[in-house]
């Protein structure tokens, strides 16, 4: 959105809050930030991952906008001084309902809100995803398994809840109960049985997971594992014969695996439990309107182990930007990967609680092509930009 030389008055915040939200929908934004400055209202699009400008509004609108929302999420329209969140549909004409998930938040120099964009979402396959061959082929193994802990982990917003949808998908859900508890439900399922957590009432993750067990489950999905309490319950359902999948926000296997043993779980436990770990990054791809090719002018060198991950000369691709790709030189987004099947060499570091140093030694003994390396399979395959495996990496 531009900024409008127009006087405050011809503002109308109805008008601009569906605006806001149409443009965020039709350029594919995740969020909608409205921040008031000391300036004017200053306006962001979360898309593929990162925030872009739109533009700024008059200062004096910031209020109507925030009462707007407020009154479609159902939040108390007086209270301006603590954060409060809700949810809505917004009708925009010519165009299906909008789902949104509202917050807002006390700032110096007005409430701060920010809109999720809840559109119905397909789920995505596991074909789809961007798993290498290896990879894919692991992960449909697991998915198999009558039994166990597969842990999904990455940074908020790199695609974990869509590995674990897709990882359903392929399960023979005729025969099996699969329940889930999440929070919130993001893509509706209608062949297995999902419900949402409301730690407000007292409907934690740990609450329900119990509940859970109780209702004759095969599989079990968690939607994050929050405390030491939740953790301890699924480990305890792994090995009762449940097959349990969930998340947790590490940056990769190794502190996935030092992150249980931190939750307070005994380290016999997580070593028998412990089917795999699954870490996971999006990166963006290059748009094929605009894309240019180049030679890289210097070898690329890991430094950590000084492998030359990509020779001097080798032809990639970059972005330029494009009115397709509203000037980003990236249009969606995919999967980069590092899957950890456990093995005994590693389930005996576990059971002596060896430090990360040791458990990394065991990982690349174990053969798994780290995140990185798999972005740079990405990048000499045209697919994503070496800057942009590089930031996420």
């Amino acid at each position: 959105m531009t900024t409008r030389a127009a006087a405050p008055e011809d503002y109308d915040a109805v008008a601009v809050l569906d605006h806001l939200v149409r443009r965020a929908v039709s350029m594919g934004a995740s969020d909608i930030h409205i921040e008031p400055k000391r300036e004017g209202v200053r306006v962001r699009y979360r898309i593929d991952g990162v925030m872009t400008a739109q533009g700024s509004l008059p200062a004096e609108l910031a209020p109507a906008l925030v009462s707007r929302a407020k009154v479609l999420a159902r939040m108390d329209m007086t209270e301006r001084r603590l954060p409060q969140d809700g949810q809505f549909a917004l009708d925009l004409a010519g165009h299906p309902p909008v789902h949104l998930r509202a917050s807002t938040f006390p700032g110096i120099h007005g409430e701060k809100l920010v809109m999720r964009v809840l559109l119905s979402q397909k789920i995505i396959t596991l074909e789809k995803l961007g798993l290498g061959e290896k990879d894919f082929d692991r992960v449909q193994r697991l998915a198999d398994r009558p039994s166990g802990l597969i842990l999904v982990c990455g940074p908020t917003g790199s695609g974990k809840t869509s590995t674990l949808y897709a990882m359903l998908k392929v399960m023979n859900t005729t025969e099996l109960s699969v329940v889930t508890l999440e929070d919130p439900i993001e893509v509706e399922m209608p062949e297995i049985t999902q419900g949402q957590a409301n730690p407000r009432q007292g409907f934690t993750f740990a609450a329900g997971l119990r509940s859970i067990l109780r209702q004759d489950p095969d599989v079990i999905l968690v939607g994050e594992m929050r405390d030491p309490e939740t953790a301890q319950i699924a480990l305890q359902a792994s090995l009762t014969g449940h097959l349990v999948l969930s998340t947790l926000h590490t940056s990769d296997v190794v502190e996935t695996v030092a992150r249980l043993i931190d939750l307070g779980a005994e380290s016999w436990i997580v070593a028998n439990a412990l089917l795999a770990v699954v870490a996971q990054r999006l990166v963006r791809v290059l748009c094929e309107e605009c894309a240019e090719s180049y030679d890289l002018e210097e070898d690329l060198v890991d430094e950590e182990d000084g492998i030359v991950l990509i020779e001097e000369g080798t032809r990639l691709r970059r972005n330029r930007g494009c009115p397709a790709c509203h000037n980003t030189g990236f249009r969606g987004r995919i999967g980069i990967f590092e899957v950890l099947e456990a093995n005994d060499d590693l389930r005996e570091l576990v059971k002596a609680r060896a430090g990360k140093r040791e458990l990394r030694d065991a990982v690349r003994r174990s053969g798994l092509l780290p995140l990185r390396d798999s972005g740079i399979v990405k990048v000499k395959a045209g697919v994503t930009s070496l800057e942009e495996v590089l930031r996420v990496t």
